[in-house]
């Protein structure tokens, strides 16, 4: 989509938008927003651009998929302002949180691949009575911390659902099994990779009825290529974004 222009070539809005399928508004709201650098103006008031406009056009909607609007307008208002520095501190940002993302996943399929059970932990306060005496039953504390979330959270996630902790008879605390803190462990590493609660549910449901951890084998194929287009989706936005500083400078 590309134009071969000469810098000093004057462009309206409409020249500016028609190659990218936008409206000549979102051009003039780029520009207001600091994504495009300020328009000329004609003696009658109206906005002029140049290729310079164009290449900072193509550089910001080549880094929205990779970085997202929001921080891909923030680099290019930072270097519209002649901060290079902060403009690559923000993508520095970004590929920081697309590389926890990568371990992230990783974890998860560690997780399924190895879900072995905890031994029996003492509660605080007392011994661990008959009935946590199964192999790898825990009570929500040692739990929680060997999650390293707070046991409110999983009281939540006991409310829809994810665990189903029973009760021990001499002492009423919440007691998790094999398959509750399997369930436990699996919600926290998806809630680590953006999934939210109500996505997590039915996975775990399906994990339950399955007897195995199949179901979720799709989910982490989508996620792997999900994170494969942001990485490859921010190449591209760095090339676009050299071109523009070079053309810039």
């Amino acid at each position: 989509m590309g134009q071969n222009l000469q810098t000093g070539e004057q462009l309206r809005p409409i020249d500016l938008a028609r190659g990218h399928g936008l409206s000549t508004q979102a051009v003039r709201n780029y520009e207001e927003a600091g994504i495009l650098p300020t328009a000329g103006r004609t003696p009658h008031g109206y906005r002029t651009y140049t290729s310079l406009h164009a290449g900072a056009l193509r550089a910001f909607l080549a880094l929205v998929p990779g970085h997202g609007h929001q921080r891909a307008t923030s680099i290019m208002r930072a270097v519209n302002q002649g901060a290079d520095d902060e403009a690559f501190r923000l993508i520095d940002e970004s590929h920081a949180q697309l590389l926890d993302d990568r371990r992230t996943l990783q974890a998860v399929e560690d997780a399924l691949r190895d879900l072995e059970p905890n031994a029996p932990v003492e509660p605080a306060g007392g011994p661990v009575s008959a009935a946590a005496s199964g192999p790898g039953a825990m009570f929500i504390g040692s739990l929680a911390q060997d999650l390293g979330i707070r046991p409110a959270t999983l009281r939540k996630w006991e409310r829809v659902g994810l665990v189903s902790p029973r009760r021990d008879p001499q002492t009423g605390y919440r007691l998790y099994d094999e398959a509750d803190v399997r369930d436990a462990r699996l919600a926290h590493q998806l809630r680590r990779g953006g999934y939210l609660l109500e996505q997590i549910a039915p996975l775990i449901a399906q994990v339950r009825a399955a007897g195995g951890l199949e179901p979720l084998e799709a989910a982490l194929c989508d996620w792997r290529t999900r994170l494969s287009a942001r990485g490859r989706a921010m190449l591209t936005g760095a090339a676009e974004l050299e071109r523009y500083l070079r053309e810039r400078e």
